[in-house]
């Protein structure tokens, strides 16, 4: 495990979306993107970056301040992040599938070190009532980038989803607020225990948001168990409207180990929509990605207080 001891806040502007955003706000569906469509794909995540820059220049701490974004789109990106002195995070998984795998192979090493990032991240899908057979599959390749992260000196950053079964969700009669209220704190924590127990040491865990601080201190709990005291959580932001994230965020805010968020599309989407519908300019769209950042920035720091 890394020292994060230097990081008590850390947030990160997530656009490392591939199959998603290229089909929800593209309509590329079923194939890759051709030369154009990646060019101009990557000039949209470049909105992004300028807002993220935008906001560290408007008062943002670039201590704290990180971006994860992929290769694919934003090879670019993270050079010039990299020169920037900016922490970078680049994903290893391949988009869009339900059970983890390398989106570059067993080249999945060489892909790291052409940018050596300051973080690796995988989102992962793990239940541990779910398909244990595709858990171990999953475990195995996970255990693999875990060390080589230790090996190579890179942080690794763990983004844990825990979709509901469908015995699951029944119990809740379909609700899923219920169940990740009710439910989903204690099968992350059961998800993250069978994860350490196989060998694989996250430096900071991306996790869904949880509605109690209660809740909130018991994941942290687990994330530094057996003393793993430099290991953090972050929180994500799904997708979800400000208000739930506002939420989330002032909740986690002052747990200790929960270090900070990844909030993207509930930043960049709406501006990113209207500047593709011709309703905004470019420099208006970075600006407006610029505000809804820093005002998570704002939020958080002010809760800590």
């Amino acid at each position: 495990m890394s020292d994060l001891g230097f990081q008590k806040d850390l947030f990160v502007m997530p656009f490392d979306h591939r199959g998603s955003f290229q089909e929800k706000m593209f309509g590329i569906k079923g194939r890759a993107p051709n030369a154009a469509e990646t060019q101009e794909i990557a000039s949209y995540k470049k909105i992004i970056y300028d807002g993220f820059k935008k906001a560290v220049a408007a008062g943002v701490p670039k201590d704290k301040a990180g971006i994860l974004v992929d290769e694919q789109f934003g090879a670019e990106i993270l050079r010039d992040a990299k020169a920037n002195g900016f922490m970078v995070a680049c994903p290893a998984e391949k988009s869009g599938q339900n059970e983890f795998d390398f989106e570059y192979g067993e080249e999945f090493g060489s892909h790291i070190n052409k940018f050596k990032p300051t973080f690796v991240k995988v989102l992962v899908r793990y239940n541990t009532e779910d398909d244990a057979t595709g858990n171990k599959r999953q475990a195995a390749r996970l255990k693999r980038l875990s060390d080589y992260c230790k090996k190579e000196k890179i942080k690794f950053m763990f983004e844990l989803l825990v979709p509901a079964t469908s015995m699951q969700l029944a119990k809740f009669n379909g609700d899923t607020a219920r169940y990740d209220k009710e439910a989903r704190p204690a099968l992350m924590i059961a998800a993250m225990k069978e994860l350490q127990d196989t060998g694989i040491e996250a430096d900071v865990w991306k996790l869904e948001g949880i509605e109690t601080e209660a809740d909130s201190r018991k994941v942290a709990a687990q994330a530094r168990v057996g003393g793993r005291n430099n290991v953090g959580v972050i929180v994500l932001g799904r997708g979800e409207n400000a208000e739930k994230v506002k939420h989330w965020l002032s909740t986690a805010a002052n747990v200790p180990g929960l270090i900070g968020f990844a909030v993207g599309r509930t930043i960049f989407w709406e501006p990113l929509k209207a500047f593709r519908e011709g309703k905004i300019s470019r420099e208006q769209a970075e600006d407006q990605v610029c505000k809804n950042y820093k005002g998570f920035c704002d939020l958080w720091i002010a809760a800590r207080q």
